[in-house]
């Protein structure tokens, strides 16, 4: 039987530095990134999901992108059957996969598996979305707080397909989706991942927050949005539930005001403190307290997978 192979993963929250890191380390160790983020794979949604530009991305090639269209359905379980088949074609073509995950529930799919789910209820999610229509968009979440508490704590109270899926899961298994993803997993097989966790200080990580939104801005996020209704997508589709692009909705066709860009930093540097929640408990994480495009952040990657490669051949 062959040894596992090597799985670069780099974690943390949003604006840490995970691209850049990954491309660095690319173009160090001839490797291939693959995006662990469930708002790029929608296509055309790209200011606002922080997509690496073909620019940013200096020839490496990047994965698990712009995959389904807006109206599409695409799940964890989805990423998991998609990404497995990138991986495995990485390595098999002689490069080194690395993982580059803002999206806590989409990694634990990939690296760990999920327990195998009940389908949708369509006749319970018409109840739930009627409620919510009559009781206002806050309700759902005030019941996913009741029912299921740790999921109500990761699961913006926005998100209402989330929440739904969720309140959903309780209701027909009788258990809490932490419960569910606790038992008949089938985890990643052929590979070790190796984890880099990117945890920069808050005050700079929020400041930095604030400087990619208003580039965001500057770059067209508004006309970006523009373009996106005007070839037909419906203003109800989920990527439309996106930090950024909901409150940007809200006020289109007009210029954003100087409250809707603080409203949308408030909303992002919430997120990353969610993301920060989620990432604390994965395990065997090698933390390091920078952004990813510090050099010291390279330094020590590439450290840390040169002494796993020394380790293995040994």
């Amino acid at each position: 039987m062959s040894a596992p192979a090597r799985l670069a993963v780099i974690l943390g929250p949003t604006a840490s530095g995970k691209s850049a890191l990954a491309v660095a380390l690319a173009e160090k160790l001839g490797g291939e990134v693959v995006v662990c983020d469930s708002t790029q794979v929608y296509r055309r949604f790209d200011i606002g999901t922080a997509k690496v530009s073909s620019a940013e991305q200096r020839g490496i090639p990047h994965w698990m992108m712009d995959l389904v269209e807006p109206h599409e359905v695409f799940t964890a379980g989805d990423y998991r059957r998609r990404a497995e088949e990138v991986l495995r074609d990485i390595h098999a073509r002689g490069r080194l996969p690395i993982v580059t995950a803002g999206t806590g529930l989409y990694l634990r799919a990939l690296l760990e598996g999920l327990a195998d789910a009940p389908t949708r209820s369509e006749e319970l999610r018409a109840r739930l979305r009627e409620r919510s229509a009559g009781r206002g968009p806050e309700y759902l979440h005030r019941l996913l707080r009741r029912l299921d508490p740790s999921s109500a704590a990761r699961i913006a109270a926005r998100d209402t397909q989330k929440i739904i899926r969720a309140i959903e899961l309780r209701v027909l298994t009788k258990k809490s989706v932490d419960e569910l993803h606790a038992t008949g997993r089938a985890p990643l097989e052929g590979f070790t991942p190796i984890k880099i966790g990117l945890k920069p200080p808050r005050p700079a990580l929020y400041a930095r927050i604030e400087q990619r939104v208003d580039a965001m801005v500057a770059a067209g996020w508004q006309e970006e949005i523009r373009g996106i209704l005007s070839g037909g997508t419906a203003r109800d589709s989920k990527p439309f539930t996106f930090i950024g692009y909901r409150e940007l909705l809200a006020h289109h066709p007009r210029p954003p005001s100087t409250s809707v860009i603080s409203e949308i930093r408030k909303a992002t540097r919430h997120f990353a403190k969610r993301q920060q929640t989620w990432f604390a408990r994965e395990a065997n994480v090698h933390w390091l307290t920078s952004f990813g495009d510090a050099p010291l952040a390279l330094q020590r990657s590439l450290e840390l997978l040169s002494r796993v490669q020394a380790a293995e051949a040994s």
